[in-house]
């Protein structure tokens, strides 16, 4: 099978294959969590860096896709449907957790009026370690942090990059490996939280190489089948030797350095080319990834419904992780079904009538910025791998 072209890649509506590693990156986050110590060596809490460089990659290819098609970015239309996907189902959750927690009259309950405002303003990053109990606050909708990251990355990222009129791909990957030196230089002083900053802008900088004719030229010959599953094959055994890494050069390098090969198979497997694309494309896979963000958010309420229900599972075997990942995945199948597709679709129309409304009063957009038109190679991707992952972590 030949390499794929670059007129090719940019022509790809749908990433699948990304789904699909999504779906991977759920169900190690579930098995860290809930399988116990027989599961340490898989490392499953580095599920959210490969969820951190999806957000990375895919975010800045539909922007520069966008840009391509349009001329320009328009950044009240990207903040508009970053809110309706990310929040409705986060609040819901949130809402739900507290509820919960006050009907089991849990005594962490009490430390909600001071830890509760940053969870409602996303800087749930910034919550100090709580009870590790199960159903405290902290660590019940405490995978929410990975929120609060993302949240602050979309608030800054497209105004870096997409709000410079006619920005050339020189300055643009410069300014992303600035911000990865920024992000890294930062770890000292902010206790290793900017690393999460540099794994994302790694699938940033990815986005910008492949969507250059120059940078595709020079990484095409990873779209071909042997490299593709190459890569796959890197990407394992650099992610089965993280606990060695970390004894080596501790958690904060380790974590920085795990992002390049998982940049390698995004490259890889986005063209959809090669074995590991092709099973991580597979309808199940596909569809448990589209699930995965209500899927991380819902994890530790399915455990209790688990450890509740059948008093003789217990915490920490691996039938109880598969007992909770089967109970979180229909919790996540009603809210993907009646949350997040709703409000998705309710964003489409709210942006759909602003346009129209900019139509007819013929006003321009003040937070979009017009480029000079370039060749509208493709249309932007829908469906699957349109939507970031929800990158969620222990």
């Amino acid at each position: 099978m030949r390499m794929m072209s670059h007129a090719e890649y940019l022509a790809l509506r749908r990433f699948p294959a990304l789904d699909g590693l999504r779906a991977v990156a759920a169900a190690m986050v579930i098995l860290v969590h809930f399988g116990g110590p027989s599961w340490g060596w898989l490392s499953g809490w580095a599920g959210v860096q490969l969820f951190f460089v999806l957000t990375g990659f895919l975010i800045t290819t539909l922007a520069l896709r966008e840009e391509s098609r349009t001329g320009r970015v328009s950044l009240r239309e990207f903040y508009l449907r970053r809110a309706f996907r990310i929040m409705p189902v986060y609040f819901v959750v949130l809402a739900f957790v507290v509820v919960l927690l006050w009907l089991r009259r849990e005594p962490a309950f009490a430390l909600l009026p001071d830890q509760l405002p940053l969870y409602l303003t996303f800087n749930n990053d910034l919550v100090a370690p709580g009870p590790l109990h199960w159903v405290g606050p902290v660590h019940l909708y405490g995978q929410s942090w990975t929120l609060g990251v993302e949240q602050k990355f979309y608030l800054v990222w497209p105004l870096l990059v997409f709000a410079v009129p006619a920005m050339r791909f020189s300055r643009r990957l410069g300014l992303a490996l600035a911000a990865i030196a920024l992000a890294l230089g930062m770890t000292s002083t902010m206790g290793g939280l900017t690393v999460h900053y540099e794994v994302i802008l790694a699938g940033c900088v990815l986005a910008i190489v492949l969507h250059d004719p120059r940078g595709w030229a020079a990484l095409r010959w990873v779209t071909h089948p042997v490299a593709a599953t190459a890569a796959a094959l890197v990407f394992v055994c650099a992610h089965l030797a993280l606990p060695w890494g970390i004894r080596q050069v501790g958690e904060v390098t380790a974590i920085a350095i795990y992002a390049l090969p998982v940049v390698a198979l995004i490259a890889a497997i986005a063209p959809g080319r090669g074995l590991a694309a092709w099973l991580l494309s597979l309808r199940p896979m596909v569809w448990l990834g589209q699930r995965s963000y209500s899927l991380y958010l819902v994890q530790h309420i399915a455990a209790i419904v688990v450890l509740s229900s059948v008093p003789t599972l217990q915490d920490g075997r691996t039938r109880t992780a598969v007992a909770i990942l089967f109970v979180s995945l229909a919790m996540a199948e009603v809210l993907y079904r009646w949350v997040e597709l709703p409000m998705i679709d309710c964003g489409r129309r709210v942006i759909g009538w602003l346009r129209a409304r900019s139509d007819t009063t013929g006003g321009a957009e003040p937070e979009t910025v017009t480029v000079p038109p370039v060749p509208a190679f493709a249309p932007e991707p829908t469906g699957a791998g349109q939507v970031p992952a929800g990158s969620r972590v222990p």
